[in-house]
């Protein structure tokens, strides 16, 4: 990403205090505000395979071996017209997701799809990677050519500014990893978020994390950018730990894959097969296999039937010591806040106690998520393994 992409961040106080001036004062402030931005969660259906017109989508990741799979099952999708990839920082720096998110393309045989550079660190958080699940490269570990093919000119946030402006409401992101890329987008074009026909997105959880006990990886990163992405009035289809959980590819599936011969299946078996080969040195005497993560995120866009869906207001912690990254969801009920720190004082603690009863300031339920709460496993390892081996 360009110097001038990322030039006067603020530091962590004066986001927070932007942050709370964005959402009181909406759109004059550079974002809408829930109540004034929501559109409905389910705006139009999602295209299924008998739709003729595929569904136009960017593809934000940082691969990553999920993404990896998630990324060659979009582009053999006919359901699907990938608009461009926008690499950024997460499960291993930019530095790797860059060329990997190139290599992908080739291997995928659309070197005609715009690869653009994206943020190399989150908004104001210092990166936290998880090469210890995806290697040291990304890839588990699986060494390929250095890919031939450039990236555009344009960082990530640009790209997806153009791309969006271009077609208003027929452009879907798909967010792969943290949300640093679509914040910034938001952030440079505060309008764009009322062009963005909808986000699916793997991240977040409502049944505990995988990075700390509260947080899903992707959001704990960023939680300020999934914040702001959340807050925008664009639809959300949440696909979090509560279903990736469930599809954990086996030894069966990853020899399927293997024993095809075109290109993507070949590359998806070499980095599964490494993937695989690690869990079981941690886990000896293990039977699971890679968990595809991502690439059930790319299915609801291929078959919405893959997966159940409810609708939440969903928030995200970003103050919290322990629990930053925390995806919150809440469903029919007031949305509450919490008092202000001083009224929640005792005289314990040799403060003065407050007077009176303050309770915590609520707001009316306003879904601004589809959450994904069931699986149909079989339907999806059909999907995944029969696109990649096709």
């Amino acid at each position: 990403m360009s110097a001038e992409s990322t030039k006067g961040l603020p530091n962590r106080r004066d986001f927070l205090t932007t942050s709370a001036a964005v959402v009181a004062t909406g759109l004059a402030a550079g974002y809408p505000t829930l109540a004034a931005a929501t559109r409905p969660t389910s705006p139009e259906p999602f295209p299924g395979a008998a739709d003729a017109t595929p569904h136009r989508v960017i593809i934000d990741t940082d691969p990553g071996v999920d993404d990896a799979l998630a990324i060659l099952l979009a582009f053999r999708s006919p359901e699907l017209k990938i608009e461009a990839l926008t690499p950024v920082a997460g499960n291993v720096p930019l530095e790797f997701t860059l060329p990997n998110a190139l290599r992908l393309v080739e291997i995928a045989g659309r070197s005609d799809v715009p690869v653009a550079a994206g943020a190399s660190a989150p908004l104001i958080r210092k990166l936290v990677t998880a090469a210890y699940a995806h290697g040291e490269n990304g890839f588990g570990g699986v060494e390929f050519a250095a890919p031939k093919t450039k990236p555009v000119t344009e960082s990530a946030p640009e790209l997806i500014r153009r791309i969006v402006r271009a077609s208003p409401g027929e452009i879907s992101l798909l967010v792969l990893g943290p949300f640093t890329n679509i914040a910034l987008a938001l952030r440079l074009d505060p309008g764009l978020a009322k062009q963005i026909r909808r986000i699916v997105f793997m991240g977040g959880s409502l049944s505990g994390g995988n990075i700390t006990p509260s947080a899903e990886f992707n959001i704990y990163v960023d939680p300020e950018a999934a914040h702001i992405a959340f807050h925008s009035g664009i639809p959300m289809t949440m696909v979090g730990l509560d279903v990736t959980r469930k599809v954990q590819l086996s030894d069966a599936h990853i020899k399927a894959i293997e024993a095809a011969q075109n290109p993507s299946a070949q590359a998806a078996g070499r980095i599964l097969r490494s993937t695989m080969n690690r869990i079981q040195k941690m886990t000896p005497g293990s039977t699971a296999g890679p968990t595809m993560h991502d690439s059930l995120a790319a299915s609801v866009l291929i078959d919405p039937s893959i997966l159940t869906m409810e609708d939440y207001f969903i928030d995200v912690e970003t103050q919290g010591q322990l629990t930053a990254g925390e995806t919150l969801g809440y469903k029919r009920f007031p949305i509450r806040r919490s008092p202000p720190l001083e009224l929640a004082t005792t005289p314990a603690f040799g403060e003065k106690q407050a007077t009176g009863a303050v309770p915590p300031a609520s707001e009316p339920f306003h879904p601004n998520a589809q959450v994904a709460i069931q699986v149909d496993t079989e339907k999806f390892f059909r999907l995944l393994v029969g696109r990649l081996t096709a």
